[in-house]
């Protein structure tokens, strides 16, 4: 609360006239108040999620935002009928999906330690189950507060976060720090990737060399400005297109391409409803089984003779 006190004013006093936006996840449980601070600051923008998506790991609730905010005498220009209209029907989807739903957060100090990134924390732990380690996950978050301190207080957004949790999550496994070092990680401690705000922590520098990939250099070149190449690469791209293929390898960008927009359609019928509706597309059938668990229905198509 304290910071953003003094972050208000200090930007708007520094941009002038360009309209100055807030963007926080409910980690700490605090968003929701730092954002009623910001506003009697005068912010112009408030970064918020409709409910049932938002609060945990994500943005404060547009919902209790608006409220809070008129309660305070503001005045909020959204259509509330239209944003409780949204908010039901993400949550039938959640309630008919088993999705988990945003509820708020209790004040967590921890976090200032190791700032994983609200929208990368659900992923961490969504891959470390899938990995049977789902236990371990205190400890990768323990570790990434050490790494971070190892590395220098790197600013905890992409592609930074993910090199600190990806080390953090080696270290654990392995039983042993930096025994395994991805080459970006060993990148970042040499300098490949700007100026480091400190120097990188000794010993675990010596660990990062020696365990790292031998091909990265100890002294990173400059690099040839890409804008140039890029524009005679990709002629008739767009600069969106070309920061695309700048950063992903391959074929990703042809393939997203490819895939056209998001299908963004989805039916709120029951699952057996989608499925009889799905069979009655299909060609004639004779015979049917639905089986789960221990439940089998078989259905066979009515011979002519037996008609008759």
């Amino acid at each position: 609360m304290d910071r953003i006190r003094t972050l208000v004013p200090a930007l708007k006093a520094a941009i002038g006239g360009v309209p100055l936006e807030l963007h926080s996840h409910c980690m700490t449980g605090l968003a929701p108040l730092v954002y009623l601070e910001a506003a009697k600051l005068g912010i112009d923008q408030l970064h918020t999620s409709i409910a049932p998506l938002a609060n945990g790991p994500a943005q404060p609730a547009t919902q209790t935002v608006a409220r809070n905010l008129r309660g305070m005498g503001f005045d909020v220009r959204i259509d509330d009928t239209l944003v409780n209209k949204v908010g039901e029907h993400f949550q039938r989807i959640a309630e008919q999906e088993g999705f988990p739903v945003g509820v708020p957060a209790e004040y967590d100090a921890f976090h200032y330690q190791h700032q994983v990134p609200g929208g990368m924390l659900p992923n961490l732990r969504l891959q470390l189950k899938e990995a049977g380690l789902l236990d371990r996950f205190d400890d990768v978050l323990r570790e990434c507060a050490r790494v971070r301190k190892d590395l220098a207080w790197p600013i905890m957004i992409t592609p930074f976060a993910q090199l600190v949790a990806t080390q953090a999550v080696f270290n654990v496994i392995n039983g042993e720090r930096y025994r395994m070092v991805p080459d970006e990680v060993k990148k970042y401690a040499l300098g490949y990737y700007g100026k480091l705000l400190a120097s990188v922590d000794a010993d675990a520098l010596d660990r990062i060399v020696e365990n790292g990939s031998e091909r990265i250099s100890l002294t990173p070149q400059p690099l040839a400005p890409a804008v140039p190449m890029l524009r005679q690469q990709y002629p008739h791209a767009s600069d969106d297109e070309r920061l695309l293929r700048y950063m992903f390898a391959g074929s990703q960008v042809d393939q997203m391409i490819d895939a056209g927009p998001i299908d963004t359609a989805y039916s709120m019928d029951h699952g057996l409803v989608r499925l009889l509706r799905d069979l009655q597309r299909r060609p004639r059938r004779k015979y049917l089984c639905l089986q789960q668990n221990e439940l089998r229905v078989e259905l066979h198509a009515k011979s002519q003779e037996g008609a008759a």
